[in-house]
């Protein structure tokens, strides 16, 4: 009986110590989640072409083991596809040291392959980005490679129209700190524009008007970033009661107001440890199309 209990325990050990060098080595570092969907955006002209944006958020530069690598791979895929627009959720920078500059330069250099090669690029800034106090570096180091990095803004994306017949990108504060402000931001919208809108925290989307966010983007989850089989998908991090609710993919019906929709990105880095389990990087890539059921 001890000699089973001993093999056992062994064996529960070597998985264990498997489990956890898959976490640190494999799943955040070779694996790429990569999901694609359509999506009908009312107020998109019946006439304007399918028009393609890409979604990734949580870089966490300055993070100890960093998954900068992922953050390559995933950048480079989005170059390959040549969307309509590229949107960056925050979370560029994680901690104080190394010292916030170099975090920053770093995040820069990450992401300018796609200003490079031509693709219009917007980002909006996360709660470690205000935490570690490089807001102000990171809005001068984005936008000199040509990133346009909204707070509670709204801006039309470059070769999709004119007025309010091109799509937007509306773009939020985080929510922590206190950095949401809904009605600033969807005031810069032209009457009838169609728009997605780009936040980092889920616990955002609430906020929004009934009709005003057809689709809504967020990350800061990294859906749990520990999703082990059997235990809670927010195990890993200690999120609030409305991120337990949507912490990954697309949000329950009666989430939010009537007519919006939020879909929540894995994001690529990490928080407290460099380790992902059944939670890989993603990147999504929305196919947006006219709806033929009228405008809201």
């Amino acid at each position: 009986m001890r000699r089973a209990l001993v093999r056992l325990g062994v064996a529960l050990l070597t998985a264990l110590v498997l489990l956890v060098a898959y976490g640190l080595l494999v799943e955040p570092r070779l694996v790429r989640d990569e999901e694609r969907f359509p999506v009908d955006l009312p107020r998109l002209p019946a006439d304007a072409p399918s028009r393609t944006v890409a979604v990734f958020s949580d870089l966490q530069v300055g993070m100890w083991f960093a998954n900068t690598g992922m953050v390559e791979d995933i950048v480079e895929r989005v170059v390959e596809e040549r969307p309509s627009a590229a949107l960056i959720g925050g979370d560029f920078v994680y901690s104080h040291d190394p010292v916030p500059a170099e975090q920053v330069d770093r995040a820069v250099d990450l992401v300018a392959p796609l200003t490079a090669a031509g693709i219009p690029t917007f980002a909006v800034l996360g709660n470690h980005d205000y935490a570690v106090g490089a807001v102000d570096e990171l809005v001068v180091g984005l936008e000199s490679i040509g990133v346009r990095v909204l707070r509670n803004e709204a801006a039309p994306v470059p070769g999709t129209g004119a007025g309010a017949a091109a799509l937007h990108v509306v773009g939020l504060g985080p929510a922590r700190p206190d950095r949401t402000d809904v009605a600033a931001a969807l005031a810069q919208l032209p009457n009838g524009a169609p728009r997605v809108v780009l936040a980092h925290n889920p616990t955002s989307f609430p906020q929004l008007p009934a009709d005003s966010a057809p689709l809504a983007v967020a990350g800061h989850t990294h859906c749990g970033q520990v999703a082990v089989p059997f235990t809670p998908e927010w195990s890993f991090l200690e999120l609030t009661a409305e991120e337990r609710y949507v912490v990954d993919g697309w949000a329950p019906p009666g989430y939010g107001a009537v007519g919006n929709r939020l879909h929540v990105n894995c994001g690529i880095g990490f928080s407290v440890a460099p380790i992902r389990i059944a939670a890989p990087p993603q990147l999504v890539l929305f196919d947006l199309q006219p709806t033929t059921r009228g405008s809201p």
